[in-house]
């Protein structure tokens, strides 16, 4: 068991609020974008990639978001639609919003990078009026994406939706998920960052990412103890701090920690895994399992997704991540991923 419990008897496990993109994803990799000529297509944005992540795992998942209202909403829609996802939820831009595009740069299977075009985007047009109390209710969990944060009147329905979530015992996830564009500023990001993990259960983000969101409170960067102390101060149950090839570490509060490395794979991109991350570990922690065991699975399933060319495409199955680390327990051992 862990330290965290979900109520069995609401309708939808997981519902991620906030962005939902496309990815286009150069066919020619390790050399420069520019030099990119041919692209494929994906669903992308960190919550959406969650989302799929979840529902390949079996779970049952919602959405709350919007779209743009043309093809590539279309495309969005019936995607997760396909992918057993509830899409009642997601809303259409009608003002001419269109849909983030991530374009990305596979350098080497260690060096990568997005270029995001998000002036006048679907999702950060989502209003407080559009979140629905009753599906907040029915759900054992939202996920909060802090892009959701970055501008209103999406900002003003994270945080509705946040509030509904407390009313109901809904458990909030607040996956940090900094991405500079569209924040005016640092101190701005740090701002409603820190009001958020003020009312989550359960924070996930980099080391990076919380000394962001740590920047207007204190003065001079934390080590993960500290950091873990603060936000488990602030109630959370479990403060996950990740540290990309030096693994993570899960702080409960209970005084425990729980350390966490990378599984060996030979690398084709470097970006993704920590989506994949996100969704096994909260499919390890809904379905009672220890903290520690979360975290293997969570680690085997974003180790699958960087040695993948897509992200939302390639969102292993349960048995696949299974099987995967009994692979490497044979070949490198049992404690191959466990620091």
């Amino acid at each position: 068991m862990n330290n965290i419990e979900f109520d069995p008897n609401r309708t939808f496990d997981v519902v991620p609020i906030g962005r939902v993109t496309i990815d286009l994803n150069p066919n020619e990799i390790h050399r420069p974008l520019e030099e990119s000529r041919t692209f494929t297509k994906y669903l992308g944005g960190s919550p959406g990639n969650i989302a799929v992540g979840l529902a390949r795992l079996e779970k049952k998942v919602g959405f709350i978001g919007k779209v743009s209202d043309d093809q590539f909403g279309n495309f969005i829609i019936n995607y997760l639609h396909n992918e057993g996802i509830d899409t009642s939820q997601m809303k259409r831009a009608k003002n001419g919003e269109k849909l983030g595009l991530t374009f990305t740069e596979i350098l080497s299977p260690t060096e990568s990078s997005i270029l995001m075009y998000r002036d006048g985007i679907a999702d950060l047009e989502l209003f407080p009026d559009e979140i629905s109390e009753d599906y907040i209710r029915n759900t054992k969990a939202i996920l909060l994406s802090g892009t959701a944060l970055a501008a209103s009147p999406s900002r003003e329905a994270a945080f509705i939706a946040l509030e509904y979530a407390k009313k109901h015992n809904t458990k909030i996830i607040f996956d940090i998920d900094y991405r500079e564009y569209t924040w005016k500023s640092k101190k701005e990001t740090a701002v409603y960052y820190a009001l958020a993990g003020r009312m989550s259960d359960i924070i996930i983000g980099s080391r990076e990412e919380f000394n962001l969101m740590e920047s207007i409170i204190c003065f001079k960067e934390s080590n993960d103890k500290e950091t873990a102390d603060r936000w488990l101060g602030y109630g959370n149950k479990i403060v996950v701090i990740k540290h990309g090839k030096d693994g993570s570490t899960a702080y409960t509060d209970d005084g425990n920690n729980y350390n966490i490395k990378p599984f060996p794979v030979d690398l084709l991109k470097s970006f993704g895994g920590g989506d994949a991350y996100a969704s096994a570990f909260i499919y390890g922690l809904m379905e009672g399992w220890e903290v520690i065991e979360a975290l293997e699975f969570g680690s085997a399933s974003a180790a699958m997704l960087v040695a993948s060319h897509s992200c939302s495409e390639a969102m292993p199955k349960v048995e696949e991540i299974k099987e995967f680390i009994k692979k490497k327990k044979e070949e490198y051992g049992e404690m191959v991923a466990r620091g």
